[in-house]
């Protein structure tokens, strides 16, 4: 990996770790790493970033914390998903409120969030997302 990457070992597990947190909703270390530096718009290899991870997997404070942070709330991933949209396909209410109010475009993406929205019956999240 460390070819590929041109990263040293020690920064690639960081990375990892740095991910997985993300995807735990270890929201106190994420904001510890990137007050410290660590750029908060990082990206995998899938070009998923942390705020995307966080919210994919429904962790609120992360988000939060990223948010906060500067994180970019409309940057898509390799598939071209933002993280708005993946809340919406997970129904994660509490992340859709928080990347909103955030800035999030809802038309951003492929499937967007008001697709999303759309192709799971969720009115109380078009009314959110259309408004």
């Amino acid at each position: 990996m460390t070819e590929e990457s041109g990263l040293e070992p020690e920064a690639v597990e960081l990375a990892g770790r740095l991910f997985d947190m993300a995807r735990t909703g270890d929201a106190a270390s994420l904001a510890s790493y990137i007050d410290a530096g660590i750029p908060v718009d990082l990206t995998n290899s899938s070009g998923d970033t942390l705020v995307m991870l966080a919210a994919y997997h429904g962790h609120v404070d992360a988000v939060v914390a990223l948010i906060e942070r500067g994180a970019d709330v409309n940057r898509a991933n390799d598939k071209n998903q933002t993280p708005l949209a993946g809340a919406v396909f997970k129904g994660e209410d509490a992340v859709v409120k928080a990347l909103v109010s955030g800035g999030a475009d809802p038309r951003g993406g492929h499937p967007s969030a008001i697709d999303a929205a759309r192709m799971f019956g969720r009115e109380d999240y078009l009314s959110l997302l259309e408004s």
